[in-house]
């Protein structure tokens, strides 16, 4: 998930919706299956190709773009492993992409001589061999939502980006609107088709699934939040819910069905006559109120809701900006779900100035809000900086006088900075918080830092004013969301190379610990079964043991 967009909320009406040996262990290559041709020889594209430039841009992040020595496009897992093998043989450093959402410049890094493209790997089919939902990597969230939906009426509870590609979410987790229904996307993870690199520098694929044991269990253990780029390349996932019936052959009742009506609501702060003190309760009402309605089996566990909070555009020629906006998404088919949903909108609002403004609340079918809540976010694009942070607990009242000092600030360059808390919590924490490599599970919100501007010349202070932001927010922690009492670290999902830098973080805990909290030796250890030549790497990646 990632924030609404400020001009779309403000352009809207209040109503408007809201490893070496393992093959003699016994691990075998991937059974072949029906997968669409080869591109042969169209599969390498050199900066001398027409191809290239839209290639070196294709990212939602235009801080970013990459200057590889070639651009290699897959369209079957056999491409993968060729692209893969001629690589490693020629000593070549690669990176992938699909749907091209990282957040730092993991694809573009100057080292990358070969970027693997798999947005041509898109198919979504039923597999009745595996009982389970076959999606390629290249597929883009909006596109497997309908695909799912209208061939079977099920969905996965991803995220709300149209665009993001299946490869690099559901290896982080994946969250979203359906998430404290039905917990995280890679909750719902029954096998990864992953390319590989063995000791000997040979690349083949492997299945790896959540009834498989020793190397290959750690292999599917790693894929469901151990992060992208770490251990091989993603080429196909399979899912089915692991409280699917046994031995139930009907694709309808292996993964979960979304609600048949979404009701949507908002409440719309004005800027003018919103204080310091209103803005604390703004802050502190939210948080509260996810505090006690975030157990799996409150009857919110159908609510998905952020409190996005804007900053004060810089020119005064600017469009005019509310302070915060509250939506909200609630499964409409609860008898008493438009009851919740208001009484949710009126507790955010409770004593707070300004005159915030509540929405009327809208009814829609289940997919036309899930595209209208995409719409509302992927609008808005350029060059960007982003952190995260998962709490516990809502913010101090110190922590949102912070928020309100920069907020409220003139001196810098953006055009659009936000920071949002989003829901989080009901099903996700009802997970063992090992049983899966997505450990945070018992925050109640998730936190977004981001800051988006378009001239290259303001890089500079856009991504230092966002940097102090997020220090200040957890000045008392040492710049970062150390996990304890009210914190729990940091989504990797949304990576950020500050975390990683003693500059930026001086709690003397390791970035890795952010992440991945104590999970991060058993994916170091799967590190050393699967990528024993640290094949895949960047700045953010799981660390060999004794390695680099």
């Amino acid at each position: 998930m990632t924030v609404p967009s400020r001009r779309r909320f403000v352009a809207g009406s209040l109503t408007a919706g809201a490893a070496a040996g393992l093959t003699a262990a016994g691990v075998a290559p991937a059974a072949a299956q029906d997968t669409p041709a080869s591109l042969g020889d169209a599969a390498t594209v050199t900066p001398g190709d027409p191809r290239y430039a839209e290639l070196s841009t294709r990212g939602s992040n235009k801080r970013f773009t990459a200057h590889p020595e070639a651009f290699r496009l897959a369209a079957t897992t056999a491409d993968v492993v060729a692209a893969v093998d001629d690589a490693v043989r020629a000593g070549k450093r690669i990176a992938v992409r699909s749907g091209g959402h990282c957040f730092e410049n993991v694809v573009g890094d100057p080292a990358v001589r070969i970027v693997l493209d798999l947005a041509a790997m898109d198919a979504v089919t039923y597999d009745p061999r595996r009982r389970a939902f076959m999606v390629e990597a290249g597929a883009r969230l909006m596109d497997v939502y309908r695909k799912l939906y209208y061939g079977w009426g099920v969905t996965l509870p991803g995220g709300a980006s149209a665009t993001v590609g299946l490869g690099g979410h559901v290896t982080g987790g994946g969250y979203g609107a359906l998430s404290r229904a039905f917990g995280l996307a890679a909750d719902h993870l029954y096998a990864v088709e992953v390319v590989v690199v063995d000791a000997r520098g040979h690349a083949r694929a492997v299945v790896a699934t959540r009834d498989d044991q020793g190397p290959l269990g750690e292999l599917w253990w790693a894929h469901t939040g151990g992060g992208g780029g770490n251990f091989g390349i993603v080429t196909r996932y399979w899912f089915r819910s692991p409280g699917a019936p046994r031995g139930c052959d009907e694709p309808s009742r292996l993964l979960p069905r979304p609600p048949g009506t979404v009701l949507s609501g908002m409440v719309y702060v004005p800027r003018e006559g919103l204080d310091r003190a209103s803005f604390r309760r703004l802050v502190r009402n939210h948080g509260l109120w996810h505090e006690r309605n975030s157990d799996a089996g409150s009857p919110y566990a159908g609510l998905f809701g952020g409190l996005v909070m804007y900053g004060r555009p810089a020119s005064p020629d600017a469009e005019p900006t509310p302070a915060a906006v509250s939506f909200a998404h609630m499964d409409g088919t609860r008898p008493d779900a438009e009851r919740l949903l208001r009484a949710y909108a009126e507790a955010v609002a409770d004593g707070v100035g300004g005159s915030p403004q509540i929405s009327e609340i809208t009814a829609q079918p289940w997919l036309t809000a899930t595209q209208d809540l995409a719409a509302s976010q992927d609008y808005e694009v350029g060059r960007q900086k982003i952190k995260s942070a998962y709490l516990r607990r809502g913010w101090r009242e110190d922590q949102a006088d912070v928020l309100y000092t920069y907020l409220n600030s003139t001196g810098h360059r953006h055009d659009a900075a936000s920071v949002s808390l989003q829901s989080f919590g009901g099903r996700v924490n009802t997970v063992p918080e090992h049983a899966t490599a997505s450990t945070h599970r018992d925050s109640v919100l998730k936190a977004l830092f981001m800051n988006t501007w378009q001239d290259p010349d303001a890089d500079g202070e856009s991504v230092d004013w966002l940097r102090r932001l997020y220090r200040d927010v957890y000045g008392a922690t040492g710049g970062v969301p150390v996990p304890g009492r009210d914190s729990d670290g940091c989504y990797i999902n949304y990576p950020d190379i500050d975390t990683a830098d003693a500059r930026w973080n001086t709690s003397g805990v390791p970035w890795h610990r952010l992440y991945y909290k104590d999970a991060y030796p058993r994916l170091q250890r799967a590190k050393a079964l699967w990528d024993p030549r640290d094949v895949f790497r960047h700045t953010l990646s799981v660390r060999p043991p004794h390695g680099r």
